[in-house]
């Protein structure tokens, strides 16, 4: 079984050290979904819902998460991102939407917690924009679906 990085030879959580580590060009990208009633999916489609433009919101939310990861997750290195794109689609046969993140940083660290994060917070702001009308929408699915650099190199969730 392959020991985590994060805990000490106690067992006490701990901020992996990655001063000795090489800075190098690294890219993550995820993705999640969002389902809900289909009157709902038509509201922002028809951009119809009171607090305004739904996906556009979610997108800017995400660039904003991805940026603060480090503030968010405990033992998370703050990184310089060079690069953070948001794309969320509607898609009718789930129905909701979809949203997929990719960022990128010339560092000694990766940026796949930034990715998740950015599509966890995009998909929660499209929550939070229409739960007036759907309480009932389902945040699924997030999850790394590539992420390239550093020592572990390339990865491909299949």
């Amino acid at each position: 079984m392959k020991k985590l990085s994060h805990v000490d030879s106690s067992g006490a959580a701990r901020m992996v050290d990655v001063g000795a580590k090489p800075v190098s060009e690294r890219f993550a990208r995820a993705t999640g979904s969002i389902r809900m009633k289909p009157d709902t999916y038509r509201a922002i489609q028809q951009n119809a819902l009171v607090k305004g433009d739904v996906l556009g919101v979610a997108r800017i939310a995400g660039i904003m998460a991805a940026k603060r990861t480090s503030e968010l997750i405990p033992l998370c290195h703050p990184i310089s991102l060079t690069d953070v794109q948001v794309t969320l689609t509607l898609d009718e046969s789930l129905p909701g939407v979809t949203c997929e993140a990719t960022t990128r940083t010339n560092d000694r660290t990766g940026v796949e917690m930034e990715a998740i994060t950015a599509v966890a917070v995009s998909l929660t702001t499209v929550y939070d924009m229409a739960k007036s009308i759907d309480r009932a929408m389902t945040i699924t699915d997030i999850r790394l679906l590539e992420k390239d650099g550093g020592r572990s190199g390339h990865f491909v969730n299949s």
